[in-house]
C-alpha cells in the first residue's frame, strides 16, 4: 500500500504513512462502556522519562505504537488532513474516503492505546460547506475506540449586527448555494465517556452580577462557557507557515479543561507547525509532538526554543 501522509498543525499539521498499518477498520476495538458513572478526579501520574519534550519527524501511527508507551499520555491535542485536497507536500490530502475513515478508525484506536485511563483526545475538523456529515462520519469511526464525552465549537467568526458585534475571520465562500461555515468541531473523546474536567478553568464572568450568590458556588464571578468557543486566529500567513495551521489558544484552552500540572504530557500526533506543543510548553506541561514533514518539524523545533 501506497505511504500516506497527514496533516495540520499544531493546529493542523503533516502527515502519517500507512505504511504496515493493521487493517483499516479492524484496528479499533468495538462498543467501549461510555458513561457508566462518574469518576473519581484523580491525580495526575507521570508518565516514563525518556519520550516527552520531543519533537519526532516520522509518521505518527508508526511513532505512537514505537516511541509512546501504553498510557502514558494524558491530553491530546490535534487537528488530523481534513482529506479536502489541500496541498500538504509530502501528504496526498485527497484519499478515497472510504480509506480515509479506515484511516481515521485505526488512528482512534492508537490513541485509546496511549491515552491514561482519564486522559482526553480534543480532536478538530472541519467540514466542506457541501458535504456537512463528514465530520460526524470521522467521529463515528473514533468512536469505535473511544466515547465521544463533548461536542465543542471552534467559531472562526461571528457577527451579532443587533448587539453591534462583527468579530473574527470571515473567508467569503463563492456560491450561490452555500453559506459561509464559520465553525469547525472539536470532537472530546475518553476512555469512559465520565473523565472529570474543569469547566471554570476555561469560564467567562457573569454578565447577570446577581446570578455570582445564586450559581457559582466556590467558582466566584466564573461560569461554565459551554461549547462555544470563539477563538480568531491570525489572517495572515507566510509562505514558510504551515496551510492549516489553528491558534495557540485553542490547544491551550482544551489543557485548561482537562487540568494540568508539570507532569502532564501533551501529545500532537499531526504537529505542524508545533502550535500544540508551543502551549504545551508555555503552560509548564510536557510535550510531543510527530510531524513527517522536515520542513515543518524543523520550524516546531525552533518556535519551542523560545516557548519554554
Amino acid at each position: 500500500m501506497p505511504a500516506r501522509g497527514r496533516r495540520r498543525e499544531g493546529g493542523r499539521k503533516a502527515k502519517a504513512t500507512l505504511a504496515g498499518a493493521e487493517s483499516r477498520g479492524q484496528g479499533a476495538r468495538l462498543g467501549p462502556a461510555c458513561g457508566r458513572g462518574a469518576q473519581a478526579p484523580r491525580a495526575r501520574t507521570a508518565a516514563p522519562a525518556g519520550f516527552a519534550n520531543r519533537v519526532y519527524e516520522m509518521d505518527c501511527m508508526r511513532g505512537m505504537r514505537e516511541r509512546l508507551p501504553e498510557k502514558s499520555i494524558d491530553i491530546i491535542v490535534t487537528s488530523p488532513p481534513y482529506n479536502i485536497g489541500v496541498d500538504y507536500g509530502m501528504h496526498d490530502d485527497a484519499m478515497p474516503f472510504d480509506e480515509y475513515l479506515g484511516w481515521m478508525g485505526e488512528f482512534g484506536a492508537i490513541c485509546g492505546r496511549v491515552l491514561k485511563d482519564d486522559g482526553s483526545l480534543y480532536f478538530n475538523i472541519g467540514d466542506k460547506a457541501s458535504d456537512e456529515f463528514r465530520s460526524f462520519r470521522v467521529a463515528q469511526r473514533i468512536a469505535g475506540s473511544l466515547c465521544l464525552q463533548n461536542t465543542l465549537h471552534w467559531v472562526k467568526s461571528i457577527a451579532i449586527p443587533e448587539h453591534g458585534v462583527n468579530a473574527g475571520h470571515f473567508k467569503p465562500v463563492n456560491s450561490r448555494r452555500y453559506v459561509n461555515n464559520c465553525h469547525e468541531y472539536i470532537f472530546h473523546f475518553t476512555k469512559s465517556g465520565s473523565v472529570p474536567i474543569n469547566k471554570t478553568a476555561v469560564g467567562v464572568p457573569y454578565a447577570d452580577k446577581s446570578n455570582i450568590a445564586r450559581w457559582s458556588h466556590d467558582n466566584g464571578d466564573k461560569r461554565d462557557r459551554g461549547n462555544q468557543w470563539f477563538i480568531p486566529y491570525d489572517t495572515v500567513v507566510s509562505k514558510k507557515d504551515h496551510p492549516a495551521a489553528f491558534p495557540e489558544k485553542l490547544p491551550e484552552m482544551c489543557i485548561r479543561l482537562s487540568g494540568f500540572g508539570k507532569s502532564t504530557v501533551v501529545l500532537d500526533p499531526f504537529l505542524g507547525s508545533g502550535t500544540t506543543c508551543v502551549a504545551a510548553a508555555r503552560l509548564g506541561c510536557r510535550y510531543v509532538g510527530f510531524e513527517i514533514d522536515p520542513g515543518h518539524a524543523r520550524a516546531s523545533r525552533e518556535r519551542l526554543l523560545g516557548a519554554a
